[in-house]
């Protein structure tokens, strides 16, 4: 009986409620842990960080994989920071691997995260200029992708690096496998001008407005005309770049044909200096069709241009000088560009580029 009695007590126990008393503390839990003690640790002198065992190439290579696989955009961003900072050092220069690196980076040009993308550009533009026209057509691929990406600040960041391509590679980036046409193609994709659409409307006699899609309502109103005035400043960049003289600007057409002839000659005689001299003869690889072809020279690049993307960027270009501000600026330099590629200025006729260019603005203004 005893034994039953104080199992019913110990059960009762648990349901009886706890009577409260002033100045007295609550009672613990019988599961309570106590906390509250400091642990002792060991302190050795000669500690150190492992990176500092690492060679100079094996730091660089693990900041290279985290900018790949680190989950933190600080951490990305300070990983390219660390590579930008290093690639171009004379105990690393010699053991970088560039198309290593543009692989594993090029990837970044989409990422969601704009301190990264800022600063993968600074790392494009720190690489060495000789570098990068072989890997032309390799950046072109992840810049289109990023030129019709549906995020605005995506597509601002690779006509950034569109507009750096141009500049260190600007012949490379014209005429590499779908350097001419494709890039055109997605540039009309962001601006929505499509050309299939508009001979087949312009047959039929009406015509119909295609919008690109920005991030929303209200970025789309505060944002809408710097981007487009962006979009066409590359724009001009890039037609300029393919359409232009085959001799520099501010040289007259004696020295632009004395070059020529002298590269037709290093063509028959020297080794050349370009990786896969004769890519455009694609004697193993999969055929091309209009889109993927390489177009080495002005002529056969504005042959296809005018065959194809000359009017309907001509009619977006109207439609842009229409409205004025940044928008009206960006669609002169686009005039400039369209019309100086297929001007050729002699010695003879005397004059120079901008001065013709000065002239096609004032035309524009008394046209407005």
């Amino acid at each position: 009986m005893g034994s039953s009695n104080k199992k019913k007590k110990e059960k009762k126990k648990d349901f009886n409620k706890a009577k409260l008393k002033v100045g007295k503390a609550k009672a613990k839990a019988a599961s309570f842990t106590d906390t509250s003690f400091k642990s002792k640790s060991i302190t050795v002198n000669q500690q150190s960080l492992i990176s500092s065992s690492l060679t100079p190439l094996e730091q660089f290579k693990q900041h290279l994989s985290l900018c790949i696989s680190a989950k933190s955009d600080t951490a990305r961003r300070d990983a390219l920071a660390y590579i930008t900072k290093h690639i171009s050092s004379p105990s690393l220069s010699s053991q970088i691997s560039i198309p290593l690196i543009l692989t594993k980076l090029l990837p970044l040009l989409t990422d969601s995260a704009s301190p990264v993308r800022t600063q993968l550009l600074k790392l494009l533009a720190s690489l060495p200029a000789g570098s990068v026209p072989p890997h032309a057509s390799q950046i072109l691929l992840y810049v289109r992708s990023g030129l019709t990406h549906l995020a605005l600040p995506v597509r601002l960041t690779a006509l950034s690096a569109l507009e750096w391509l141009v500049s260190v590679a600007g012949p490379s980036a014209v005429s590499c496998p779908g350097g001419w046409l494709k890039t055109l193609t997605s540039f009309s994709s962001m601006l929505g001008w499509n050309p299939s659409v508009s001979s087949a409307m312009a047959s039929k006699g009406w015509s119909v407005g295609i919008k690109p899609v920005l991030l929303g309502k209200q970025n789309a109103k505060k944002g809408e005309p710097e981007a487009k005035a962006r979009q066409l400043e590359v724009l001009a960049k890039f037609i300029h770049q393919g359409l232009k003289d085959e001799y520099d600007e501010g040289r007259t057409a004696e020295q632009g044909q004395g070059e020529a002839d002298q590269a037709y000659w290093d063509n028959l005689y020297r080794l050349p200096r370009t990786p896969n001299p004769f890519a455009y003869l694609n004697l193993f690889g999969v055929p091309r069709d209009e889109e993927n072809e390489m177009y080495l020279d002005r002529d056969s690049r504005a042959r296809v241009f005018d065959a194809k993307w000359r009017a309907v960027i001509e009619k977006g270009k109207e439609d842009a000088r229409k409205e004025g501000g940044a928008v009206g600026r960006a669609a002169a330099a686009l005039h400039r560009a369209l019309n100086g590629g297929a001007v050729v200025v002699t010695a003879a006729e005397g004059g120079s580029r901008e001065e013709e260019d000065t002239e096609e603005d004032e035309d524009m203004k008394d046209d407005e």
